[in-house]
């Protein structure tokens, strides 16, 4: 019996990972095994790292909360707690927003809280 091999499927395979590959410098662009490695941990990395950008940007949030909430003369705890007390529904992505780019606002949360 012939030997019989999906040539057009693990050709396909390559291809793909190749594509993937287009843009690495050296080898890793055209060399199929040091390709396949490289996007393989790229891919791993792109995984890894949409889970730590969310960690990211919640800290850069809290910090600019922070330094807002410093200027009024309030802690971050504090000021998140007295908050929470109030009933303000705010995320901390639109705070951190408004402590940075619209301060006149941020002052009007504040005096709410007092």
């Amino acid at each position: 019996m012939p030997r019989s091999v999906n040539n057009v499927a693990s050709r396909a395979k390559r291809k793909r990972v190749l594509k993937l590959a287009k843009g690495f410098f050296g080898r890793r662009k055209n060399v199929w095994t040091v390709a396949k490695n490289t996007v393989e941990k790229g891919l791993v990395y792109a995984y890894r790292d949409r889970k730590a950008k969310k960690r990211d940007f919640r800290s850069l949030w809290i910090q600019r909360i922070n330094a807002g909430a410093r200027l009024h003369g309030m802690s971050y705890s504090e000021f998140m707690g007295k908050l929470g007390k109030a009933g303000i529904e705010l995320n901390r992505k639109v705070l951190a927003d408004l402590a940075a780019n619209h301060p006149e606002a941020f002052e009007a949360i504040v005096k709410k809280l007092n």
